[in-house]
């Protein structure tokens, strides 16, 4: 694979890589093959391979694009949030994000249906992730937020930001275990549970929202380096296994 190949067509990238995220959802990693995504795109089979030297390859530059687009959605819904400096604001627009992707929910949870044998590739996609990673940018983000006086202080933040995960996750992750009707409306748990977090861990006279979206904008770009890094290493990799 060439950069001139990657480029050459960028709009039959973003097909196959649409295409792709479909199956993979459905289907699953483990039984998409290169000829269902080539059928599914309406391109033969040769010409993902002008883009993508193997369906590894292809697999994880579907993530790190999905990683980038819900990055970009929820950053868009929080500015416009007046309230998405709170930590209920800001995990509001996460949780909207997140549903709004159904790869990024399976990505969240490594779904082992969709993801199957890939999880157990030496080096793969969420081991080098979470390498680049000295501690939770979760964990982090509560800190700075209890550091800045936008959080109460007198609870553990590694606490609070395992909570957070237990809430995403369960959002993500409860299909099939409660039955449907007894689920409320998505964008209702999403407003609820963004009420009880500002309740229980906004201080009563935090004056100014822009202190934690400020906190926000740091981690968002930091992520995003992090995120550029790892597009860099992967592509690094790639030509050192063609040559």
């Amino acid at each position: 694979m060439t950069d001139v190949q990657n480029t050459a067509n960028p709009e039959r990238e973003q097909r196959i890589l649409d295409a792709a995220a479909g199956l993979f959802v459905h289907y699953g990693y483990d039984k998409t093959t290169v000829s269902d995504i080539a059928r599914e795109a309406g391109i033969s089979k040769g010409a993902i391979y002008l883009h993508f030297a193997s369906k590894d390859e292809l697999f994880e530059a579907l993530l790190l694009r999905e990683m980038s687009i819900y990055s970009t959605t929820w950053m868009g819904l929080l500015e416009a949030d007046p309230k998405g400096g709170t930590i209920g604001g800001m995990y509001k627009n996460v949780l909207y994000a997140l549903n709004s992707s159904p790869f990024m929910s399976m990505m969240f949870k490594q779904d082992r249906r969709v993801f199957g044998s890939y999880l157990r590739k030496p080096g793969n996609f969420f081991e080098q992730y979470q390498e680049q990673q000295e501690e939770s940018s979760r964990f982090q983000f509560v800190k700075w937020m209890q550091d800045a006086g936008a959080m109460r202080q007198d609870i553990d933040p590694k606490v609070v930001a395992h909570v957070m995960n237990m809430l995403a996750f369960g959002l993500v992750g409860l299909d099939g275990i409660i039955p449907e009707k007894d689920i409320p409306p998505t964008d209702d748990l999403i407003e609820g549970i963004a009420e009880i977090m500002d309740r229980a861990l906004t201080p009563d006279d935090l004056q100014d929202m822009d202190i934690g979206k400020k906190i926000i904008r740091q981690l968002v770009n930091t992520g995003m380096q992090d995120y550029e890094q790892l597009k860099t290493q992967k592509l690094q990799d790639d030509k050192e296994q063609e040559a």
